[in-house]
């Protein structure tokens, strides 16, 4: 290879300042850390006279050269140490191996997997924000909009629309929260630890953790790229596994919707929303509904790709370290949550036809049993026979819990603690009390549990989730902003060197 100086052109091809690089914004690929490595190893090792400081410059011209071809439209972006130290090579001679003191693509390539998963997750935790700010919003809106929950697939309770969105949302919190503790672990750099135990050299990895962003070391060298880069992608897979299992429940509610005539709750036509059947002009399919499932159950095939590929791995494997998959793997689960937000701003409720289907079914009947035991000390039981025996009554012969005949009722409660041999007398609520304790909306209301949906409640959740969402956001803005500090403070004391060779 040619050791000949590099020629002014090519001087000045390599002056290029970083800053002037990043207005291409190349992408963060193997690519991008690798040339990240490099200069910063030029950097220390010049400092820490590992390298002779006579050789820096003309190395460092070699290496702007290569990241400056590679970020050209169209160019080769090779992405393994053995196939990225040739074009180094070609640009600055032989002697620019002198950079590879203490290393191995071992280390470089745990690395720039680490880097990745990092922007990867912060990516994940942009849009897990993005997504359940929209259902905030729409449980603010809907704070007393009051609807049937179910349970087993049957209609079961009123509740606030609002309140079961936030239902939703704290399950996407707990997916933050495991964002956040795997970020720690992934945030770690493994640089300098070169392939089991280290190095004869004495490297300064604290200095070039600090310059590729991480805020710390892994410590074990052999754990750092035999165990750790197989153990990382597992961890993810189990994160986006939740974050889709969250997208295809609430998918799946909503579903059930579309199999009634007349749904309380619906996708707002047109766009991408819905499309037309082709042969029965009534159906109005709902595709985005449709396609989030499919997105959400594609995430979790994909997931299983680590788990499979570490089983029964021996360490330092590269199977379940797939830079490609793993990345896809997060964009999957990226794609899966912006569908949700899509869905959850185009959901249109119909608090009328909600409140329809409650007073068109005993969802409320709960509610005289607790009163019966709340106020009138029966027990539970009692009051649930008597409850459970007005609803078989009433939907043996078709009665909505809004015309239900008290007399009836009357009759009914003597029945049941005949039946139940308890002394309690007649029915203690009057007619007054006994309808306005099947209205769904005071039932709501009137809830006292802490976390429930009365608007006190509502009120103070939808404050704590919204301040949650404000510290989610801080957070990943605050982690963006470490790292391109960090690759500022790079650039700086590289490109101070890549000019002195001018």
């Amino acid at each position: 290879m040619s050791m000949k100086p590099l020629g002014l052109g090519t001087a000045l091809l390599c002056s290029l300042s970083l800053s002037a690089l990043a207005q291409t914004a190349p992408p963060r690929d193997e690519f991008f850390w690798l040339g990240e490595m490099n200069k910063a190893t030029l950097v220390i090792n010049s400092d820490e006279g590992l390298l002779d400081k006579a050789l820096a410059p003309k190395i460092a011209a070699g290496v702007a050269k290569v990241i400056a071809e590679g970020g050209k439209p169209g160019a080769k972006r090779p992405s393994t140490v053995i196939s990225f130290e040739p074009l180094l090579i070609e640009a600055a001679g032989v002697e620019v191996t002198l950079l590879h003191a203490g290393r191995s693509s071992q280390d470089m390539h745990a690395t720039y997997r680490a880097a990745m998963l990092r922007d990867g997750l912060l990516r994940l935790a942009d849009q897990l924000e993005k997504t359940s700010a929209a259902l905030v919003s729409l449980a603010r809106t809907h704070a007393g909009t009051v609807v049937p929950n179910y349970t087993n697939g049957v209609a079961a309770q009123p509740n606030s629309y609002g309140h079961y969105l936030l239902g939703h949302v704290a399950g996407l919190d707990r997916d933050a929260q495991r964002i956040r503790e795997a970020y720690a672990r992934i945030d770690r750099s493994p640089m300098g630890t070169t392939v089991l135990n280290g190095t004869s050299w004495p490297l300064n990895r604290q200095r070039m953790a600090a310059f590729l962003g991480f805020p710390a070391l892994v410590d074990n060298a052999y754990d750092a790229s035999q165990i750790a880069s197989a153990d990382l992608p597992v961890e993810i897979a189990g994160i986006v596994t939740g974050t889709a299992l969250h997208v295809g429940a609430f998918v799946e509610d909503v579903m059930t919707q579309y199999a009634q005539s007349r749904p309380w709750i619906l996708l707002q036509e047109g766009g991408s929303n819905t499309y037309v059947s082709s042969a029965m002009p009534q159906k109005r399919n709902p595709g985005l509904l449709n396609g989030t499932r499919e997105a959400a159950s594609g995430v979790l095939a994909q997931a299983l790709g680590p788990v499979f590929k570490a089983h029964n791995l021996g360490p330092g494997m590269p199977d379940a370290k797939d830079v490609k998959a793993n990345a896809a793997l997060i964009d999957s689960a990226v794609a899966s949550l912006r569908d949700l937000e899509r869905i959850v701003k185009a959901l249109v409720i119909s608090p009328d036809r909600a409140l329809e289907e409650l007073n068109s079914d005993w969802t409320a009947s709960q509610e005289l049993a607790d009163l019966l035991m709340r106020k009138y000390k029966l027990p539970f039981r009692v009051g649930h026979h008597f409850a459970s025996e007005v609803v078989d009554h009433a939907k043996a012969h078709d009665i909505k819990p809004t015309a239900f005949p008290y007399a009836e009722a009357v009759r009914i409660f003597a029945s049941t603690v005949k039946e139940m041999k308890v002394e309690a007398g007649v029915l203690p609520m009057s007619e007054t009390e006994f309808r306005e304790t099947l209205d769904p909306v005071a039932i709501v209301k009137n809830r006292a549990t802490v976390g429930g949906p009365q608007p006190a409640e509502m009120e103070r959740m939808l404050k704590a989730a919204e301040a949650s969402l404000a510290a989610q956001r801080d957070w990943i803005k605050d982690r963006r902003a470490h790292i391109e500090a960090a690759l500022k403070r790079l650039d700086s004391d590289f490109d101070a060197i890549v000019k002195s060779a001018n």
